[in-house]
């Protein structure tokens, strides 16, 4: 070999990988991960079993054939048994493939259903549960036609903190939802269409004497008062927006809840002497006397000229305008449009 030669190794390319797999990972098929990750979930191949409603032999063949396979693929099983009555024990190559597996698994499902939502075959809603009743209110006017074209609807509970997360990544196509917006102001996030069905303030419940707190109250006088408050969704944004990211720092919390319906019990109990902002809305049902666990509480309207409560229906910009009128997204959306308040 002369001193200018040298030895030059074939490159192992994708094709080379995908012809040359072992047979051992061919074998492995998804049903035997979903069992693998149930397993994990639930610690024990009985416990699996009752989860994915197959019997106990079952589960067990299909984690005696993973050990088999992947001892040979790997050097060790992927779960170890403890005995009668104990959890089973994943190895470390155990834990490994776990996680593999969940990832594998989560990127076909998604990538199943991001090729349905471009085909127009699902479409999926996030909706918090005072949108319901508008939701149904469209769905009877597509309902028809999405059962001839064996079209999807595909209906998500969806908090108001993941509003705008949910939609920039496509894991809803409409959201039916309330946010907060600047009092008076025109719609101010292009990359977003929106059907406005309302827009309203808040108001306060408390269990205050009027000689504290009477029956109108600026935002400023909220630094004052002993606050019930959430710690996440559309109240949490208001205060953001009223005093700042830092705003647990700026007024005096009583309680921090996690539902409005806990919240009311709390004051209503007087094991917290405050008053909790809720939508004007629920004020009024409250003030009605036809909110039951809010019985003893006094409403209060609370005024501010700054934010206010835009309750709607909102979709990407982008994505309505790329499909024709026909494609079910834009039938939807045509739906929510004739059922919108009209001004």
């Amino acid at each position: 070999m002369s001193g200018s030669s040298q030895l030059v190794l074939p490159t192992s390319t994708s094709l080379h990988r995908l012809l040359n797999m072992p047979g051992a990972l061919l074998d492995t098929t998804m049903d035997q991960l979903r069992t693998l990750l149930t397993v994990h979930e639930t610690r024990s191949a009985l416990r699996a079993a009752r989860a994915l409603g197959r019997e106990q032999s079952s589960v067990q063949k299909q984690l005696d054939t993973l050990n088999r396979n992947f001892r040979e693929l790997c050097g060790e099983p992927l779960v170890v048994k403890q005995g009668r009555g104990k959890d089973v024990l994943f190895t470390p190559t155990g834990e490994s493939l776990v996680e593999l597996a969940r990832d594998t698994l989560a990127e076909w499902l998604d990538g199943i259903h991001e090729c349905r939502r471009k085909l127009g075959t699902t479409v999926t809603v996030g909706t918090t549960r005072y949108m319901l009743d508008t939701l149904a209110k469209a769905w009877h006017h597509v309902a028809g036609e999405f059962r001839e074209r064996d079209v999807d609807l595909k209906v998500v509970h969806i908090r108001t903190k993941d509003i705008w997360a949910k939609l920039e990544t496509r894991e809803v196509d409409v959201v039916c939802g309330s946010v907060v917006t600047r009092a008076g102001a025109g719609w101010e996030r292009p990359e977003f269409d929106v059907i406005e069905w309302r827009r309203g303030g808040l108001a306060l419940l408390t269990n205050l004497p009027e000689t504290v707190v009477g029956e109108r109250v600026r935002v400023p006088q909220l630094r004052s008062l002993p606050l019930v408050v959430p710690g996440a969704g559309l109240i949490a944004e208001f205060l953001r927006g009223w005093f700042g990211p830092d705003y647990r720092q700026s007024i005096d919390i009583a309680a921090e809840i996690d539902e409005i319906q806990y919240g009311i019990s709390l004051l209503r109990s007087n094991l917290v002497q405050g008053a909790m902002i809720v939508t004007s809305g629920l004020g009024v049902v409250a003030s009605n006397n036809e909110l039951r666990e809010g019985g003893g509480l006094r409403v209060v309207e609370l005024a501010d000229d700054s934010l206010e409560r835009l309750v709607g229906v909102f979709a990407r910009t982008d994505e309505l305008a790329k499909h024709p009128d026909d494609h079910p997204l834009n039938l939807l959306w045509a739906a929510f449009t004739a059922e919108a308040p009209r001004p």
